[in-house]
């Protein structure tokens, strides 16, 4: 068990779960340059606040496990908590390789005065994060998590328990036809309230709107950590290049900004066709693949749907849903997942149940202590 220290060990932890999801016809292969950008302490905004140690367990020279260890002030600081995350979690199916890796992890925050270890969570709740423990048949959609059945196993016989859990829901893009939908809403109040599109040609103000919303609606959800203005901002320009116009909706209150719905192409499926690589040895093979595949793309991701607290109640989350579901049926989508959303968010769920909505895959962030386990592993 060693940190990663040189090139070598960089390239090691990026090709892991290449090697040992090869064979998974579901699993979609990240990008070999998106991983580099997110291990780089110099570049990434994370690391302006955060700090993170990345692992990997070895077995006769063979690479069978890495971890990262983060540590996040900003998520401590707003939660008054002594909180440690683990991610980017992979390992070969063996207990004692993936209890040395957890072991390095929460002795890493255990020294920085931690006392949880929370994950898998990807640097923070903003990136991605879960364990998917249902709906191993259905590939991920685009940022989400897709790993073996087995890491369910390892990581409960590693002493973790349940922290929270998430719901991935499917529902058509039929929402804005259903009669009963329309007369819900119109028999409630509508004063005021106005939905408007995003304004792609003032991106700039539109992502600081969003990003006032974001931090405002999402800061009573579990785990939430405050995103920086250059997180958002880095966020903002990598998904520029995909969003569509009419796939972003804000919901105005007397002219003043309440919540906002986004969804972008589920690209998984050409992320699927590159492989990993955007360019082999200078040629841009995966790039040509992956802009074929898109073409085909026909599903949607809902990323974030959420209205301001003072304004809940209002119909606000479901009139901004079939405003996106409008859209998205005229520009030839017929399906768009919601993910995540907290199992325990009543709302929220109640607003996909109303809007015909069904639960495709579950997932699972997972908890322990960073003192050292006191009973057998298993």
């Amino acid at each position: 068990m060693a940190p990663v220290r040189t090139r070598s060990d960089r390239s090691a932890f990026i090709d892991l779960p290449h090697v040992l999801h090869r064979q998974e016809p579901l699993w979609v292969p990240p990008l070999r340059g998106d991983q580099r950008r997110l291990m780089d302490r110099r570049a990434h905004p994370f690391y302006e606040f955060g700090e993170a140690e990345f692992f990997l367990a070895r077995r006769e020279g063979r690479v069978v496990g890495r971890v990262a260890a983060v540590r996040n002030p900003n998520h401590n600081r707003f939660h008054g908590s002594k909180d440690g995350f683990f991610g980017l979690f992979d390992c070969v199916d063996d207990l004692s390789a993936a209890d040395a890796l957890f072991t390095a992890a929460a002795s890493w925050l255990r020294a920085r005065q931690l006392v949880t270890l929370i994950g898998p969570v990807t640097l923070s709740t903003n990136y991605e994060c879960g364990l998917l423990t249902e709906g191993f048949d259905l590939r991920p959609a685009v940022e989400m998590p897709y790993n073996p059945p087995y890491y369910d196993r390892l990581i409960r016989d590693c002493g973790f328990t349940t922290a929270t859990e998430m719901l991935a829901w499917e529902l058509p893009t039929t929402v804005h036809e259903d009669r009963k939908l329309t007369r819900l809403l119109r028999s409630g109040s509508e004063r005021g309230i106005r939905i408007r599109p995003l304004d792609m040609r003032n991106f700039t103000a539109e992502t600081d709107l969003i990003k006032e919303i974001y931090n405002s609606a999402w800061e009573g959800n579990w785990g939430f950590s405050p995103m920086t203005d250059r997180e958002f901002d880095t966020l903002a320009r990598q998904l520029r290049p995909i969003l569509r116009p009419g796939l972003g909706a804000v919901a105005e209150v007397d002219g003043k900004p309440a919540g906002f719905v986004l969804a972008v192409p589920d690209l998984a499926p050409a992320l699927a066709a590159a492989n990993g690589r955007l360019h082999t040895w200078g040629v841009p093979l995966g790039l040509m693949r992956l802009l074929r595949a898109r073409r085909r793309v026909d599903r949607l991701r809902v990323m974030v749907l959420g209205v301001r607290e003072e304004y809940r109640n209002r119909g606000i989350e479901l009139r901004l849903g079939m405003e996106l579901s409008r859209n998205a049926q005229r520009l030839g989508y017929p399906v768009m997942e919601a993910s995540w959303m907290l199992a325990d968010n009543r709302r929220a769920n109640r607003t996909m149940r109303l809007a015909g909505a069904r639960v495709i895959k579950k997932y699972r962030i997972c908890q322990r202590p960073v003192e050292p386990l006191t009973r057998p592993l298993g």
